[in-house]
């Protein structure tokens, strides 16, 4: 049985129209003297981190100021940022939660702070938390986006992520960037993994059923022509749990499907609930989760559609949300919850789980502040011996950062600015177009900006560059098509990216306009107005269809800091919006 609506108001109360739990737990409860006190509660642990993006070490990372949401997200988790965010989850301005949290005083408290994540520190954080609730007791979800995002990660083909993932202790996860190397290094990585990977809604077309090349593969399903196993089932505190996978239903949409030419994606509601009605009939579980790829939006819509879920725990878009999201449906009540990204939040959902249902639960989700967790000598020790062959060339030093340089945000970040910018000096043009992606490091004034730093913007394996003439028309339609799939009214046209970064090019924003009509004034630098049926000479990378010609990204980004020496944004490309004044989901957006 899903939580009942008796369980919830006896536990929190209900929110308001928000649907939301009043506040965070560490927030609205007695602040205890350790920041990594979580007292055991109940008898079943559920541990999540997602969206790593194979960052093995600690690093800097900006939350967004800019998260917008319009009609069944205006003023809801996510979309909500900066005083917004801290009043919403009722976290003290000024705390260690609130830089956590939020992007405000970013620098300051990273000064304070420090660094956020890596593996070793995860890691000790992980043990100390199973340690406290017993053998047994305790579930470590992984939500993918975990072999990807690194200069190792890449040149290991996500061999390192697997065997730190298998020394973390990972039980169960699911993928989406997992899917960008080719078909045979996915099935090899799994076959190297120790836990269970889950997707309930990765296929094998009909096509490729006739004579599958991994036939051998021992997850595959003929009989349900599923590539991987929809589910599993553990035994956690005495109680039977099923972990249910969703991988991110755009992948071939969203990345190249000549990676992955066998395999069909989707959100698949029908399936979920099949799957959900399938496993509480057969398997007679005490708790039924799914572990989701989804993006939080789309988590939220589908918790509302499909019953029998206790609880998603999510990925994809990277919102760190001190609390989850309370979503009614004709079933009962499902919590969705999302764990930032980059290794920089664990989060610890205990359940009290008795005669076969979920009676109570409690929630924390965690920062990882390396200089407040000691760093596990093996894992470090693992760390360093992977990291060991490229080394000399990933701590390079190409240029020194003058300001914050970062990247999450629904628009242009200043280390976007950087990428666009060294394409169009680079590959002499007018124009830069660079993919709006959410991860990537942050780099503080000061710092020196390295390889590894370039790699973590870049890192993907269609990193190829490009240099063509568009018409006008054509860039507008880019821009048209990528802000519908920021904005469209319905999630499940969302695929979870933020908008495209330029370089070059100004415009006018409406987020609340129809497809078609949210790109506005498209000019370039020097305020000279974008004609639709002219020629402009365009640089960009990430091709989803077939191979650019050009070097890879990275390499082009690298000349240009070298060349730089230091860096301090001119002018960032951001778009001046329209039609969003008073909206929770933006904070301190300065127009480029």
């Amino acid at each position: 049985m899903t939580i009942s609506r008796r369980e919830f108001v006896k536990l929190m109360g209900l929110a308001g129209a928000a649907g939301m739990m009043p506040g965070s737990i560490f927030a609205a409860a007695k602040q205890p003297s350790n920041l990594y006190e979580v007292p055991k509660f109940g008898n079943v642990s559920l541990l999540h981190f997602t969206d790593c993006h194979a960052q093995l070490n600690p690093v800097y990372f900006r939350e967004p100021n800019v998260n917008l949401g319009f009609g069944y997200g205006l003023g809801k988790a996510p979309h909500i940022v900066g005083d917004a965010m801290l009043q919403h989850f009722n976290i003290k301005p000024g705390s260690i939660e609130a830089h956590a949290f939020t992007f405000l005083n970013f620098d300051e408290g990273a000064n304070q702070f420090g660094k956020i994540g890596g593996f070793a520190h995860l890691s000790t954080l992980i043990n100390q938390l199973r340690d406290a609730r017993g053998p047994g007791n305790s579930l470590l979800l992984d939500g993918g986006d975990t072999w990807q995002g690194s200069g190792t990660s890449y040149y290991t083909r996500g061999k390192d992520m697997v065997g730190a993932c298998n020394r973390l202790g990972v039980d169960v996860m699911t993928g989406h960037w997992e899917f960008t190397y080719l078909d045979k290094e996915v099935i090899s990585n799994v076959n190297d993994f120790k836990g269970d990977f889950v997707a309930q809604n990765v296929g094998v077309n009909e096509e490729a059923l006739f004579d599958y090349k991994f036939a051998d593969f021992e997850d595959f399903n003929e009989d349900e022509g599923l590539a991987f196993k929809p589910y599993t089932m553990k035994t956690v505190g005495g109680a039977r749990v099923a972990v249910i996978g969703q991988a991110f239903p755009y992948t071939p949409i969203a990345n190249p499907s000549r990676f992955i030419p066998d395999w069909t994606f989707g959100i698949q509601d029908e399936s979920m609930q099949n799957i959900v009605d399938m496993v509480r009939d057969t398997e007679k579980p005490d708790v039924v989760i799914v572990l989701s790829h989804n993006g939080m939006d789309v988590d939220i819509k589908m918790a509302s559609r499909v019953s029998g879920i206790d609880a998603i725990f999510g990925g994809h878009t990277h919102d760190g949300m001190p609390a989850p999201t309370i979503v009614n449906n004709k079933g009962g009540k499902t919590l969705v919850t999302n764990a930032g990204s980059n290794g920089k939040f664990l989060g610890v959902m205990d359940l009290d789980v008795k005669d076969g249902k979920v009676r109570d639960f409690k929630y924390r989700l965690l920062p990882v502040f390396s200089n407040m967790l000691e760093a596990d000598k093996e894992m470090q020790s693992y760390i360093d011996e992977v990291r060991k062959p490229y080394k000399a060339e990933l701590d390079e030093e190409l240029a020194v950062a003058e300001e914050t340089l970062f990247r999450r945000g629904n628009f242009n970040g200043t280390f976007d600015q950087v990428i666009c910018d060294a394409l169009i000096k680079v590959n002499d043009a007018q124009i830069s177009l660079s993919p709006g992606f959410r991860w990537g490091t942050t780099v503080l004034p000061g710092q020196k900006i390295t390889m590894d730093h370039v790699m973590d913007q870049t890192c993907i394996t269609y990193p190829e560059t490009y240099r063509r003439e568009m018409k006008g028309s054509e860039i507008k339609a880019i821009l048209e098509d990528v802000c519908d799939n920021l904005f469209n009214a319905d999630p499940y046209y969302q695929q979870g990216g933020d908008m495209v970064r330029l370089g070059g090019l100004d415009y006018v924003c409406d987020p609340t306009a129809g497809m078609g009509k949210r790109i506005q004034n498209m000019t370039l630098d020097d305020g000279t107005a974008i004609e639709a049926d002219k020629g402009y000479m365009v640089a960009g990378w990430a091709t989803v269809g077939s191979k650019s010609p050009g070097r890879p990204i990275w390499e082009v980004v690298a000349d240009y800091l070298r060349d730089q020496k230091s860096i301090k944004i001119d002018k960032l490309n951001t778009p001046k919006l329209v039609n969003v004044k008073g909206n929770p989901g933006i904070d301190a957006y300065v127009k480029g």
